[in-house]
């Protein structure tokens, strides 16, 4: 239904639009649109300090007309040389002999951390490397790397190390004791027979 109503009102809009357009033009004038009370007081204020104003703008003024005669525009199509120079060389380089591809098609290693370490690094931050390497001398020795000392060492603010050494550990490998691992292994098979033998009475 709305497509047919659109359809309706845009045939009816386009109703002898040639008449109608040929009509507007063969007026004298067109009716000017409405001005703003601001543009008003401006255009009194103006006919108040000159009353040739209007007369001013209404009449031809020559020598301006004089100076626009004088400009002119000149073309030296730089644009089509440059895409016809363009074409030349894509056309050159599409006859010349194919590049050699590499002979070494190995993929590159990767990085020790996944990524390439920045070699300058700014005051207030530090890479991977520098921070698994504080943490690690902070644990293992915490009273000769005091947070102090890393925060000076490597230009960090004394809250940020704080932070970064209470929430971040480094893995430590932890290898039992073989004798403990057998006493425990031992008192929990007494536990299970002592439990057997009581569920069987």
């Amino acid at each position: 239904m709305g497509q047919l109503a659109s359809k309706v009102i845009r045939k009816a809009n386009r109703f002898n639009v040639e008449n109608r357009a040929h009509r507007v033009l063969e007026r004298e004038k067109p009716t000017p649109a409405p001005k703003f009370d601001s543009n008003l007081r401006d255009m009194e204020r103006t006919l108040e300090l000159d009353p040739k104003f209007v007369d001013k703008l209404n009449a031809k003024d020559a020598t301006l007309d004089s100076r626009l005669k004088d400009v002119y525009v000149t073309s030296q199509d730089r644009f089509i040389k440059r895409v016809q120079e363009r074409q030349a060389a894509e056309a050159a380089a599409d006859t010349k002999e194919e590049r050699v591809l590499p002979k070494d098609r190995k993929t590159p290693e990767d990085f020790e951390y996944g990524y390439l370490e920045p070699t300058r690094v700014t005051p207030g931050r530090c890479t991977l490397r520098q921070a698994l390497q504080f943490i690690n001398d902070h644990q293992l020795d915490p009273e000769s790397w005091p947070v102090n000392k890393i925060a000076n060492e490597y230009k960090l603010k004394e809250p940020h190390v704080e932070n970064i050494l209470h929430y971040f550990k480094t893995f430590n490998v932890y290898i039992p004791d073989q004798k403990y691992k057998d006493t425990l292994l031992t008192q929990a098979k007494q536990q299970f027979i002592e439990n057997k033998s009581d569920s069987s009475k």
